[in-house]
């Protein structure tokens, strides 16, 4: 969609005037939109999965980049394709990362991020109308506004991010099917838009939902074309580096071409398009009363979803999308061969660092990683504060041979023997 074009804009209560700092909302920006979204999922796992940064490095990592790239955006006196993108790459990384933090580190339910989001979105609306008395994207000409602006994007990928994770948590859709809700939406969102309703709200409504868009479309890309466990993602196998690299690609060809072409600058824009008609009031009312059916049918056809059949857990505990199923409690002698089976282990890895053969070591701890995280329900139910405190040791471990952790450089041999020392003495007394 595109939208009207108000050239009166009244001068916010602090910050200089200056010329519209975003662009003319045409057919090139949604698509220079949703290919950013796109980016924003991929990418963000490609730099914690792939490359194995850590969610938490990969999160701070991008915090800092988006600083440093919305600090060149304020600098700018108008309106910039490269600088203005650049900024919604990152910023589609960064609200990516904030959730998947609360998600995967703090164990925050996605319904409840969902609605925190949500929550939070209203309330920067609130303050900024309270404020501007706008919250049309044409009157960007403060700095409080260009403020309020990104403030409103950043969270919006956040709420993006967490309602499209907690659609697909609630339906289990593969990304192919996750795609249609989102197009479906926004369709209709256009469809309502031209027939009158209230342009503003229709921006924000589909930018929005772009992101699930973008996201699900990554998804479908990258995620291999056969399922590793139960429930993991099917799509067409391009993986998180190869859909990063052509989105980027396509980002960077369309920047340039509106570099060149200044189509989507406002003051082109003016010069080139007929002014906007007035607005009607009836059909914003009629227009709004159809939101309000087409989400409540949103919700029925969720809930008609989470219904049907389909898997609810991993029976291998080895899906990173998927609870693992419960599973019976080890008898005596299984736990003694379970108990035994990680101090070997641990002992072949400080035998293995004795010798200087620290791959093999780094090996032997993953495979420690994997079985300990394979038998953790069974364990869990026969001594839970003995799984507990055998649970911190190993991460301990995994910490120093960066593993799961984040850091980068895994801890110096020493310390490496230290954790697995420590670790061992602890599988031999304490029992299950």
């Amino acid at each position: 969609m595109t939208t009207s074009t108000t050239t009166a804009t009244r001068r916010g209560a602090s910050g200089s005037r200056l010329l519209n700092k975003v662009p003319e909302v045409t057919v090139w920006f949604w698509i220079i939109k949703i290919l950013c979204t796109t980016v924003g999922e991929s990418f963000a796992d490609y730099i914690n999965t792939t490359l194995g940064f850590g969610l938490t490095n990969t999160m701070l990592l991008f915090t800092a980049v988006f600083a440093v790239v919305l600090t060149v955006q304020f600098r700018t006196k108008r309106y910039s394709p490269f600088p203005y993108w650049l900024t919604v790459v990152v910023v589609s990384v960064t609200g990516t990362l904030y959730t998947d933090m609360l998600t995967d580190e703090q164990h925050v339910p996605l319904w409840l991020s969902s609605t925190v989001f949500s929550v939070l979105l209203a309330l920067v609306f609130g303050v900024w109308w309270l404020r501007e008395r706008t919250l049309s994207i044409h009157s960007i000409t403060t700095f409080p506004r260009e403020a309020f602006y990104w403030l409103t994007v950043l969270v919006t990928f956040a709420l993006g991010t967490a309602t499209g994770d907690w659609t697909l948590e609630l339906t289990n859709w593969t990304p192919a099917q996750s795609v249609l809700l989102p197009l479906g939406l926004i369709v209709s969102i256009t469809a309502l838009w031209k027939f009158g309703a209230n342009p503003v709200l229709s921006f924000w409504l589909a930018y929005i939902l772009t992101r699930p868009l973008g996201a699900n479309i990554g998804d479908w890309l990258a995620s291999p074309k056969a399922a590793v466990t139960p429930g993991d993602p099917v799509g067409l196998g391009l993986g998180t580096f190869a859909t990063s690299l052509v989105f980027l690609g396509a980002i960077l060809v369309t920047v340039i071409y509106l570099t060149v072409s200044r189509s989507d600058v406002a003051e082109t824009y003016e010069m080139t398009h007929e002014p906007s008609t007035t607005t009607n009031a009836r059909k914003e009312h009629i227009a709004l009363g159809a939101f309000g059916v087409i989400a409540a049918g949103t919700v029925a056809l969720m809930i008609w979803a989470h219904n049907q059949p389909h898997v609810t857990c991993d029976p291998t505990g080895q899906s990173e999308t998927m609870p693992a199923c419960p599973t019976a409690a080890l008898t005596g002698s299984q736990r003694t061969t379970a108990v035994a089976k990680y101090e070997n282990l641990a002992q072949t890895a400080i035998s293995q660092d004795r010798a200087g053969t620290a791959a093999a070591s780094h090996a032997t701890v993953q495979k420690m990683r994997d079985d300990w995280d394979a038998d953790a329900t069974s364990l869990q139910a026969v001594n839970h504060s003995t799984w507990t405190l055998l649970d911190d040791r190993m991460d301990a471990v995994l910490k120093a041979y960066a593993i799961d952790h984040g850091n980068i450089q895994p801890a110096p041999a020493a310390e490496q023997e230290k954790q697995l020392n420590t670790l061992l003495g602890d599988l031999q007394s304490h029992s299950f």
